[in-house]
């Protein structure tokens, strides 16, 4: 999970330190991420972790905190190479 915070404190987070999220902070509801925000995160996720994010994907149960990204990212690594 500190590979992903970090990760998203200084790419997609911007003003955010890392005291200020709670692993199970949600995105949503801090009103951290935007619409385009969603997308840089998805994007983010692709390129950093090397898997594909499928549109019916992009739902908050995957990625609306630190907790949920973690265990998608985590899940999608292993599904995809396993």
């Amino acid at each position: 999970m500190l590979t992903v915070k970090g990760h998203l404190l200084n790419h997609v987070l911007f003003g955010y330190a890392e005291e200020d999220l709670d692993p199970d902070s949600s995105f949503l509801e801090l009103g951290i991420l935007d619409s385009t925000g969603i997308m840089e995160l998805v994007s983010m996720i692709e390129s950093h972790f090397d898997v594909e994010v499928l549109d019916s994907e992009i739902i908050p149960e995957n990625l609306d905190s630190l907790r949920c990204i973690s265990a998608f990212v985590w899940g999608k690594q292993h599904r995809d190479r396993g």
